[in-house]
């Protein structure tokens, strides 16, 4: 009987080591994908999440060769999902990689307005933020597409999409000066076009190239901001989008649309 349940005792740890390792390798096959920062981006991190409490559980189990398969069977479920989600992470990759090509063979043709951006974006870097400046916070661009009885539909292919809702928040200060607060919103595709209104406005030495411009009462108390841009026939790819405060980079965020 001894020696039985050494043999068992053994088994139990061979296999949950196995189990343990194959966990691990996930997880390693997450981290890397997650790594490449792609549009896929918090599903990878919300399914390594699973297989990091699945790891932890696993590490506490005690018990026979039997009491394994319940994880043995919820990892070979989360492997199918990881399998296909990594496979589609893949097809994004090398979308992107085709993109990129696209714009390294046209960046001698960059206009004036993207150098601009980044001149500003390398002098804000080493700006000190001040009390009595304003902070802004979470600003998202989103894709839809407007039905006939007007509600917005979040897609991210490029032909149907026709409205971009985009929107930030001002963060509360008591310090900073109340009143109408303009912000000029820049939308840029992935050729390197400013959409909307295309419009110019010139501080000192630069000139800005803008979508539109929004304003907003700010009482020193937090203010969220959105507004929408419509337009059609949007082209595939990254885009950026800039928030400036007069001729200062206030936050940046891209969206891609395939």
């Amino acid at each position: 009987m001894s020696t039985d349940n050494e043999a068992t005792e053994k088994q139990y740890i061979s296999e949950k080591d196995q189990l343990l390792s194959d966990l691990e390798s996930a997880k390693a096959s997450y981290d890397a994908a997650i790594a490449d920062n792609s549009g896929l981006k918090s599903e990878l991190e919300a399914e390594r999440a699973k297989i990091e409490e699945l790891i932890a559980q696993v590490k506490k189990a005690e018990g026979d060769v039997a009491s394994l398969q319940k994880y043995k069977n919820s990892y070979f479920k989360l492997k199918n999902e990881m399998d296909n989600l990594l496979a589609e992470n893949e097809e994004l990759k090398k979308q992107n990689e085709l993109l990129t090509v696209e714009r390294d063979s046209t960046a001698v043709a960059l206009n004036e307005t993207r150098q601009y951006n980044d001149t500003l974006v390398a002098q804000n870097m080493k700006i000190t933020e001040k009390a009595s400046k304003l902070s802004i916070v979470n600003l998202t661009a989103e894709a839809f597409k407007e039905k006939s009885s007007g509600k917005l539909v979040a897609t991210d292919k490029a032909r149907r999409v026709d409205k971009l809702k985009i929107s930030f928040t001002i963060a509360a200060n008591e310090v900073a000066q109340t009143g109408n607060r303009m912000f000029y919103v820049q939308v840029i595709d992935s050729k390197n076009n400013v959409l909307g209104e295309k419009q110019t406005e010139t501080f000192g030495e630069y000139t800005l190239t803008y979508s539109f411009v929004t304003n907003a009462i700010y009482e020193n108390k937090t203010v969220t901001v959105t507004e929408i841009l419509s337009g059609s026939d949007f082209e595939k790819g990254l885009y950026h989008v800039n928030l400036f405060d007069k001729d200062k980079l206030v936050a940046n965020d891209t969206f891609t649309l395939r």
